[in-house]
């Protein structure tokens, strides 16, 4: 009983602004049982199909067989479209026409529609069903589908998915976007101008955020009333809670901070859990966010350094005995961190990346709260296109999207000479920063991406399951591609040295995606230029670690490419892979990051696996085989750490 009357008194009276329209009164009793006065203003109205003439367009064009590829998104919008045609088409006109065109299901739902009109669709998009799959999903499909020169219309559902248009266009496709439904404002605007006005006023506490239009017409409706400089002076005084990353995006592209994100992106969660820490929110709307950390600004000396020469973890690069095996982990400041998802929810990623006091807090509160032997500066192996001239941003769910990307060998020329002195500045301050506040005798780890994987990234124009226009570009067009790879390498260099230069004790070189290439391919594409960084690299006097995931069959050529540590993933026992890479050669890893959501038994017995393959041999870093996952538990990150040091002390 005690713990439901805290629940109900979780927001203690405070008033809480909510803009949710289509579940307003599931909102407003949410907020009632967790203590709020609630103020629910709906802000959005859905315009159906059937009063708009776009979608009424689309059908003429479908049943005239003008449309080549269909992309349904989703369930509800593909069964509202296949209404309406119905009031002018009759059913076997519309399965007629829609099995005369390449039909594509975003997921189950919009595939479940097709059952029920007895159509298969051509193409069922594999989870988790992104806008990526959709792309690459037309782009290998086995149909021998191609989307030069064809219509393709998309079903779209409220907001145009931008980043789908501009990646078939690319592809030279004619794109058709059909609206479903489209936002409006709601017919009756009072509750909305009521909320402004308490907001003007100062008398909203709390804003709750449930869709990227309802901070866009709230903006809206002051600017009409003509209270917009007002509404955003005294807005930023409110604490406000965004159900999710897209939410919490267009807060931010409307110039405001969201405060809040919940564990899930579901309207209950972002009630219960705003309710959870309301008071704390509010303080810290008043009173400024203090960091987790203390930073500190001063000179690093020649005792600090001498200090750190002797870290398990530096002595292990050098293959030199330690008291205990060091254990880093990639990833180890991130989304299953909850400070980590709490800072989140008030920046984007790459403003995280790029405030070097942001950059430095999360990368020492990780270090200090897991107790690792190193820390990794936080930043991203991407940020080094942008100089480039591309485009970069992180759409939710989506991962690394780059715009402005090359899809020809001509194209390479147009990419800038990097120049990370000028453009990459803010990396540097961060490890200055980091370095000048982090604990003296704890090293810092610097990191680049590396050219193979930067490449196929800028080539892809994010993330890629085949690689197919990277291998096009690499096996049809040489030339473009050793250009290419060349102004990475350069740029790589100058950007590893300027780290170390700033204060990095080690540097990384993740190679992420090399693993999808074959030995020949590797040798003949990729080794020559991470030589020639590594071999580059040589003068920083710092140890180098050169990783790649999926590299089993590709250490023979690492071990070529160079490196003082050689990292390794999952797929390979440590054993066989150090005997292979040779004991002249330190090594990293390398347990499976699933391992970490399993259970404390599971995770010693694997660490203790590990151990026990090096056999306690001079220069071996324990490592996941990759990056730690999101649904971690924190708690089975420290225990390994534990277990590493308790089991590994000699």
């Amino acid at each position: 009983m005690e713990n439901q009357s805290q629940t109900r008194q979780g927001f203690k009276g405070l008033r809480v602004a909510a803009f949710e329209s289509r579940l307003a009164e599931v909102m407003e009793q949410g907020l009632i049982k967790h203590g709020a006065e609630p103020l629910v203003a709906p802000s959005m109205q859905e315009i159906p199909l059937e009063r708009n003439p776009e979608a009424l367009a689309f059908g003429e064009k479908l049943m005239a067989g003008q449309i080549d590829i269909f992309i349904m998104m989703t369930g509800v919008g593909t069964r509202m479209l296949l209404k309406v045609f119905l009031t002018k088409y009759s059913e076997i006109q519309i399965r007629q026409a829609l099995e005369k065109t390449t039909t594509v299901v975003r997921g189950p739902k919009p595939n479940q529609v097709m059952k029920e009109w007895r159509i298969t669709p051509t193409i069922m998009v594999p989870e988790p069903n992104t806008w990526w799959e959709i792309v690459e999903e037309l782009d290998y499909n086995k149909k021998g589908i191609e989307l030069k020169g064809k219509t393709v219309a998309i079903q779209e559902y409220g907001i145009p998915n931008h980043s789908l248009v501009r990646e078939l266009k690319k592809r030279g496709a004619h794109i058709i976007q059909v609206p479903v439904y489209r936002w409006a404002l709601p017919d009756d605007r009072k509750p909305l101008e009521k909320a402004l006005d308490a907001i003007l006023k100062g008398q909203v506490q709390i804003c709750l955020i449930t869709n990227a239009v309802q901070i866009r017409h709230l903006v809206r409706v002051a600017s009409e009333r003509g209270v917009e400089n007002e509404f955003r002076k005294m807005f930023r005084r409110v604490a406000i809670a965004s159900v999710g990353p897209t939410a919490s995006e267009a807060v931010r592209e409307n110039g405001f901070e969201v405060d809040f994100e919940p564990s899930h992106p579901k309207m209950g969660q972002l009630i219960s859990e705003t309710a959870a820490c309301a008071a704390e929110l509010v303080r810290q709307k008043s009173e400024g966010v203090q960091p987790a950390v203390e930073l500190v600004s001063r000179p690093v000396t020649d005792t600090d350094r001498a200090q750190r020469n002797d870290a398990p973890f530096l002595k292990a690069c050098r293959r030199e005995p330690v008291p205990v095996t060091p254990v880093w982990l990639m990833r180890q400041a991130g989304r299953y961190m909850e400070d980590y998802r709490k800072l989140r929810s008030k920046v984007s990623f790459l403003e995280l990346c790029k405030k070097p006091e942001l950059a430095a807090e999360v990368t020492i509160n990780a270090a200090r709260r897991l107790k690792t032997d190193a820390a990794i500066i936080f930043s991203d192996i991407l940020l080094i296109v942008e100089p480039m001239g591309l485009e970069l941003s992180y759409e939710a769910g989506e991962g690394p999207v780059i715009g402005g990307g090359i899809s020809r060998s001509s194209q390479i020329d147009a990419l800038r000479e990097i120049n990370p002195n000028e453009s990459l500045q803010f990396v540097f301050d961060a490890i200055r920063l980091t370095r000048s506040s982090l604990d003296q005798k704890i090293p810092l780890i610097g990191f680049s991406g590396a050219p193979f994987t930067l490449a196929s990234y800028i080539v892809e124009g994010g993330s890629s399951r085949y690689f197919l226009n990277t291998k096009k570009l690499m096996h049809a067009e040489p030339k473009g591609w050793k250009t290419l790879m060349e102004k990475i390498t350069q740029g790589v260099i100058v950007y590893l040295k300027g780290q170390a230069e700033a204060g990095a004790d080690a540097l990384q070189l993740f190679d992420s995606w090399v693993g999808h290439l074959s030995v020949e391919e590797y040798r003949q594409f990729v080794l020559p230029y991470s030589r020639e960084i590594l071999e580059g690299l040589r003068e920083t006097k710092v140890p180098l670690i050169h990783f790649g995931t999926g590299t089993a069959h590709l250490l023979d050529e690492m071990k070529a490419a160079g490196g003082d540590v050689i990292g390794v993933d999952h797929r390979i026992p440590l054993s066989k892979a150090w005997e292979q890479i040779g004991f002249d050669f330190a090594i990293q890893g390398n347990l499976d990051p699933a391992l970490l959501c399993t259970t404390r038994e599971i995770i010693k017995q694997a660490a203790q696996e590990i151990l026990r393959q090096a056999g306690g041999r001079p220069g071996h870093i324990f490592n996941l085989g990759h990056g730690i996952l999101p649904q971690t538990p924190e708690d089975h990150v420290r225990f390994l750490v534990e277990t590493v040091h308790e089991l590994s002390g000699r």
